[in-house]
């Protein structure tokens, strides 16, 4: 197979007909998919024979045992600060405030420390590419109201570098659609349409789209699993921002022919096509620190590692035997389907004796990043809640505990906020309490005098040294690597503007710090008190958004800044220089969240050689090929069209459309739901296309747009009434 495939086509879709109109999907292989119980289990043999593989007992040792040293250190140096004439109740809470976010950042640090002597001494090169492979692999993009011109995009410009490498005759190609907006829906279905005339016959590429989207993202892997599972040893899951390049792609799927034990492996991804300067920040510290925290994680986990849900392989029969993920007891938030499902799946295949790693330099995987701070606290939104739902699962019987602390790491990742927001107020309060306020409680034991809370002030500033170093040192190591390494070094713009784009990233990373940890504290506290996040879809796209939206959103931040600014003031003077970075971004959330999403902000520092990333200075040729496609797509598929409109003003569309359904698929007599009488009363009473047009909701056009019945009402209408 050749990638000398031509793509510049101006006709438009309905140009484009098949001669036999190609199924959305092949003929079905199913997979038995039980659900799993997190109550029950025994061990299989082959876990209790991956149980006794060789293990990174010493790495695990410098990782763990280095983080809970450095931890006691702290709480020995915090300790101290505090206990001058007697430890008070408000400042043991203080002291356990600490203990629990400085144990998170000592965590960071050694994991950072051993990922970053791993890639200076002990990294391996650059994989080769197999010279053939024996099984094929099933590439699937599930999709949920995405744009589909970048979709379908980068899924051509994939299936082209794969077919490069030669080995492109191993590989089937699936859009998996959850999409719930009927005119996406149809431009999917033209954007297939248009993507398979380029491609020709011989290219494997299928479309589903799913009525009900059960379980979100795990549902319709799920749904594509147990339907069409057994036609593939291994499964390689994208998502809809996801670029991956034909040698990573190979080299995953000849990595899990040659590896038997292997259940899921798991690639770094790096962000890529990030303009506005919130996005350039995400990606200039994913690409310079991230391969840092991503290979310490990557050694100490070995074969106990975890899955990020997209740009990874998976054995399917595996996957489809373990990985039924049950529904958790109650409502939502904390019950119903799993929502961050997967690193469950990771720990439930690990249980059974399947390894899962990670290769973290292995190269040539992309994902793209929110545009701005709002976009990233509308995502991290769903991802807190998914995260916290993870203590109901962290128990479970028969976890290995790497796993567990996957989970915990998680959890973490979001508690951490509302700690140290504790951490703040308890300081605050205990300096108020030194300054105005005379305590009503004593020292334990017999004492004429109260205890009042004290402090060692140059112990004080030796601790705050300590713990700065401690949360920076991550990314001066990974500063360091990409120092020593020439083309990374070279791409980033060199020496000088590879530290100064640091020092940047430092700088405002601590400014949106504060906003990030109040959004994240007001999340936590929303989760605990029972609110479900809904399923928007993610936005991609660089843009603005409206200055009354941010002003609405940051008000509350602003006006905690400012009152932070005159509270330190009364107090004490050097309470404001302490809480300096805090207070200054508090106050000044509007504008930051304004310039966050800006292009104009990102691309003149861009210009300015800062935050430059290799990626951005020599484009991936992939990604300039999905860049360039997308605009092709976009000429020919217009995802604002009336899908129905289309439908029935397009004959050859419509058989189109007709055979992409699932076969036999009629409404069945007698079962009838609320949209479906609807679109059906609302179609018998429309004299035209207008009228059903105007009349039909957006759930009615779904249930049209699946049943054949309907679509013949659809398209017996007249355009418009005879004059």
């Amino acid at each position: 197979m050749t990638a000398q495939v031509e793509t510049r086509h101006t006709a438009p879709v309905e140009a484009f007909p098949e001669a036999e109109p190609m199924p959305g999907m092949p003929e079905f292989a199913p997979l038995d998919m039980p659900v799993q119980s997190l109550t029950e289990f025994v061990a299989p043999p082959s876990r209790r024979q991956l149980d006794r593989s060789p293990k990174p007992v010493w790495t695990r040792l410098m990782v763990f045992g280095g983080a809970l040293a450095l931890t006691l250190y702290g709480a020995l140096q915090m300790y101290d600060v505090v206990n001058i004439g007697g430890v008070t109740t408000l400042e043991w809470v203080l002291l356990a405030l600490f203990v629990a976010n400085f144990s998170w950042i000592a965590l960071a640090f050694t994991n950072g420390l051993v990922g970053m002597f791993w890639l200076l001494f002990r990294a391996p090169k650059r994989a080769a590419l197999p010279e053939r492979l024996s099984t094929r692999t099933a590439v699937v993009m599930p999709i949920y109201n995405e744009a589909p011109a970048r979709v379908f995009a980068a899924l051509q410009a994939i299936y082209e570098d794969v077919a490069a490498t030669g080995l492109g005759d191993n590989f089937d190609y699936f859009f998996l659609s959850d999409t719930t907006n009927p005119d996406i829906f149809i431009a999917e279905e033209r954007a297939l349409l248009v993507l398979r005339h380029i491609l020709g016959p011989q290219a494997r590429i299928y479309y589903r789209h799913r009525e009900k989207n059960a379980h979100r993202k795990a549902g319709n892997i799920a749904d594509f699993v147990s339907r069409w599972g057994g036609r593939y040893p291994q499964m390689l899951v994208l998502d809809a921002d996801s670029l991956m390049t034909g040698h990573a792609i190979v080299t995953l799927a000849g990595a899990m022919e040659r590896d038997p034990n292997a259940g899921i492996i798991q690639s770094l991804p790096l962000i890529i096509n990030r303009n506005t300067l919130f996005a350039r920040l995400q990606q200039f510290a994913a690409r310079i620190y991230g391969p840092v925290i991503a290979s310490g994680l990557a050694i100490w986990s070995g074969n106990d590692g975890n899955y990020w849900g997209h740009n990874a392989i998976i054995r399917t029969q595996a996957f489809a035997a373990h990985c039924g993920l049950p529904d958790l007891a109650g409502r939502p938030p904390f019950g119903g389907h799993i929502m961050s499902h997967d690193f469950v799946e990771a720990a439930l295949i690990r249980r059974a004796g399947y390894a899962v790693y990670m290769l973290p330099v292995l190269g040539g995987s992309f994902e793209e990043s929110p545009p701005s701070l709002i976009d990233l606290s509308a995502r991290d939104r769903r991802w807190a809640q998914g995260n916290l739902q993870h203590v109901r699962v962290l128990g479970a019987r028969g976890f290995h505990w790497a796993s567990r602390q996957h989970f915990i790491t998680g959890i973490m990742g979001y508690v951490a906020s509302p700690f140290w927001m504790a951490q703040l107020l308890v300081g605050i309060t205990l300096v108020l309490q030194s300054h105005y306020i005379r305590p009503e409680y004593f020292a334990p034991g017999f004492s004429l005098y109260p205890a009042w809370p004290r402090f060692d002030a140059q112990r004080s500033l030796q601790l705050f040294g300590l713990t700065m170093g401690v949360l920076l040192a991550p990314k001066l190591f990974g500063l360091i690597v990409s120092l020593f390494d020439r083309q990374t070094r070279q791409q980033s713009g060199g020496t000088i503007r590879l530290i100064a784009s640091s020092f940047f990233e430092i700088i405002f990373s601590a400014l949106f710090a504060p906003i990030m940890m109040l959004i994240q504290t007001g999340s936590v506290l929303q989760i605990l008190l029972g609110r479900d996040t809904g399923w928007n879809p993610q936005r991609r796209d660089d843009g603005s958004i409206p200055v009354k939206d941010i002003i609405r959103r940051h008000r509350s931040h602003t006006a905690m800044g400012l009152l932070s600014l005159f509270a330190g003031f009364l107090i004490s003077p050097s309470l404001v220089a302490w809480m300096s970075p805090t207070i200054a971004g508090l106050a000044l959330s509007i504008p930051l969240s304004m310039a966050s999403g800006k292009l104009s902000f990102g691309l003149r520092l861009k210009s300015w050689g800062l935050l430059l990333t290799p990626e951005e200075t020599v484009p991936p040729p992939i990604a300039r090929r999905a860049n360039d496609l997308t605009s092709g797509y976009e000429s020919e598929v217009d995802a604002d069209a009336d899908g129905l409109a289309i439908l029935h003003d397009d004959a050859q569309f419509a058989q189109a459309h007709d055979t992409l359904l699932p076969p036999g698929h009629f409404r069945a007599r007698g079962h009838i739901h609320t949209e479906q009488a609807m679109a059906i009363a609302k179609l018998n009473d429309a004299l035209t296309l207008e009228e059903a047009l105007h009349w039909l909701s957006s759930k009615e056009r779904m249930v049209v747009l699946h049943d054949r019945a309907l679509i013949s009402l659809l398209l017996r209408l007249p355009r418009q009434a005879e004059s």
